[in-house]
């Protein structure tokens, strides 16, 4: 065969030999090509736009961009979107291109319309309530529903609503979500408006169902978050309730806490200009914070509740009164023996009056050992040396019961007690209270936080640690303790300080919780930077209006008692929480406190 008669194998071979057929075939083809590739294309980007909801956490967000997703799918020119609340369909989103519209979602724009009955007249309603979607070419040529309020809308906007395209949202539970209605679209090449195909209504359909998985998604994790912090404050709230003097300690320290990381989040200069709390590092913060205590559940009910120093489930100075009113009668019992042993004798007057006034004495000084140990019970800024001699004293003077048993006036556990230096609690006891920072640590550390706030164990047991090492429970020291721990370590002092509900304290004014707060920064206690802040931005005063009804007001400089120049890691405060010992005050005397020399060693 001669090469030049060779068909070209490269050519495209013709549909026809006809001419005008093989013309019409080829458009067919390419129309159906076109139809696969714009297909192809959208479906390509229906996958894209799951993949980019799928990866949204803010609800906001999420809900706008399904609108904006849906119009831009089918080119149209306004989007409503509807949640389902209560029986009712809410606005969420309103967009209008034409009109500048958009409301609700990241816009932060107030939707003003009401929400919509589940009435079926109502053609999103009637959506909702038989679960099918609704493609209406132009919404003034039917009566199928009643488009009043668009028509309305209309009118006094100058806005020409004609087609309408109307979905449903079904999550994976097939529970609906919401309906998403789509108005006006527009025609790429013209902008005339059109209706909306059959192909968008499938496609929109499928994105409708993404979106409601996303939405469901987004609410289950809210969900969660919510219940896991409302299992928090509830625990918290039973730690607090567990004690009723300090019933609320800890929704105090939370929101005291919150309310310095948001005035350190707004700082523009100074040391902590650098330093921002975004939505998530809040979040862990509030965590921390309403759980910085949990490790109380394990603190004795009794110690947590020591308002004088017998007490232990109940106040043992009973026990004491008990003692003295049996050695009271007994004093009066022998020196009524003594009288009638002088009668039978024939004693004079004056012997039988000199009887009568030792035994006078003798009760009487009974009586003041009795209300001496009283007023020691009572809680105390300082013991003085004279009055833990004189409890020595006493406990080495003895008495003898009914059977002859040889006892002292107080046992050397009632000694301990009333020897206690400053406030109600024992070394052992200060210690077991102590346990509660170890405890919270151990128990936050079995908890499988998420990567979000996985700190949430270092930051809560930290609050108790100081910057020069001296604190607990593990004794970190400067940049070892977390920033966050530094923060709630003022918070919690402050907030004990300033307390009004503990009987064995009173509350400071906040220029004697100041001089306090600076005095530990300046030992080395707490962080200076931070005190200051929490001084110069007024920080209680904030959290007092934000969250407390009764503003504390402030004391007269004059009104500030002293300050000690010397540091103890024991606690002045007595509510057995914050290792500091920084004030001294005037010291009440002992009303007749009778001298140790008055007192017999055997009565």
């Amino acid at each position: 065969m001669n090469k030049t008669n060779r068909p070209d194998l490269r050519s495209p071979l013709p549909l026809s030999f006809d001419e005008s057929l093989n013309n019409l075939l080829g458009s067919v083809v390419q129309d159906v090509k076109n139809y696969a590739d714009r297909l192809h294309s959208q479906i390509r980007k229906l996958s894209d736009i799951g993949r980019a909801m799928s990866s949204v956490t803010d609800i906001n967000v999420l809900l706008e961009m399904i609108v904006d997703l849906a119009r831009n799918f089918t080119n149209a020119d306004a989007g409503v979107l509807y949640i389902l609340q209560d029986q009712r369909l809410r606005f969420e989103i309103v967009q209008n291109d034409s009109l500048n519209i958009r409301m609700g979602g990241k816009s932060g724009e107030t939707i003003p319309f009401p929400p919509v009955e589940l009435d079926a007249t109502n053609v999103s309603a009637f959506v909702a309530v038989n679960g099918v979607s609704v493609n209406i070419p132009d919404v003034y040529e039917t009566a199928l529903f009643d488009f009043t309020n668009p028509k309305s809308f209309d009118q006094a906007t100058g806005y020409r609503t004609k087609s309408m395209l109307v979905v449903l949202l079904k999550n994976h539970e097939n529970d609906l979500i919401g309906v998403l209605q789509l108005l006006n679209a527009k025609d790429l090449d013209t902008g005339e408006v059109r209706s909306f195909s059959s192909d968008c209504e499938d496609l929109i359909e499928g994105l409708a169902s993404q979106a409601a998985i996303a939405i469901s998604k987004i609410n289950l994790i809210n969900d969660m978050e919510k219940l896991f912090e409302a299992f928090v404050k509830v625990m918290a709230t039973a730690i607090d309730e567990k004690s009723p003097n300090t019933g609320g300690h800890i929704r105090r320290v939370a929101n005291l806490t919150l309310t310095m990381a948001q005035t350190i989040h707004e700082e523009k200069e100074g040391p902590f200009k650098d330093i921002f709390f975004n939505k998530d590092s809040m979040h862990e913060l509030r965590i921390a914070a309403w759980m910085h205590d949990i490790g109380k559940v394990t603190t004795p009910v009794e110690i947590m509740e020591k308002s004088t120093k017998l007490q232990t489930i109940f106040d043992r100075i009973h026990h004491v009164d008990l003692r003295m009113s049996f050695l009271q009668e007994k004093v009066e019992k022998e020196g009524l023996q003594k009288k009638l042993a002088l009668m039978e004798k024939g004693a004079d007057e004056i012997e039988m009056g000199k009887c009568d006034e030792e035994t006078k004495i003798g009760i009487e000084k009974i009586n003041e050992i009795r209300q001496f140990i009283r007023d020691c019970n009572q809680p105390s800024e300082w013991l003085p040396e004279e009055d833990f001699e004189l409890l020595q004293s006493i406990a080495k003077m003895t008495y003898q019961d009914r059977d002859g048993t040889t006892k002292p006036f107080i046992t050397e556990d009632e000694l301990e007690n009333l020897t206690i230096r400053k406030g109600t609690i024992t070394k052992t006891e200060r210690d077991k209270i102590k346990e509660h920072a170890y405890v919270t640590l151990r128990m936050l550390q079995q908890i499988p936080f998420t990567k979000k706030i996985k700190n949430i164990p270092h930051f809560a047991a930290a609050h108790h640690e100081c910057l020069d090492g001296s604190g607990y429970p593990l004794g970190l020291k400067g940049d070892e303790i977390p920033f966050e721990g530094k923060l709630m370590a003022v918070t919690d002092i402050a907030e004990a300080l300033t307390a009004d509900d503990r009987p064995y304290k009173k509350a400071l004014s906040l220029d004697e919780v100041y001089k306090i707060l600076r005095k530990m920064a300046q030992n080395e206690k707490l962080d200076t930077d931070l005190v200051e802040l929490f001084i110069e931005e007024r920080v209680y005063e904030t959290y007092i209006k934000k969250y407390e009804a009764n503003p504390r007001q402030e004391s007269k400089e004059e009104d500030v008692p002293e300050i000690e120049e010397t540091w103890e890691n024991t606690a002045l405060n007595l509510d057995q929480q914050e290792p500091i010992q920084v004030i001294k005050a005037t010291l009440k005397p002992h009303l007749q406190k009778p001298s140790a020399k008055r007192f017999d060693h055997q009565v």
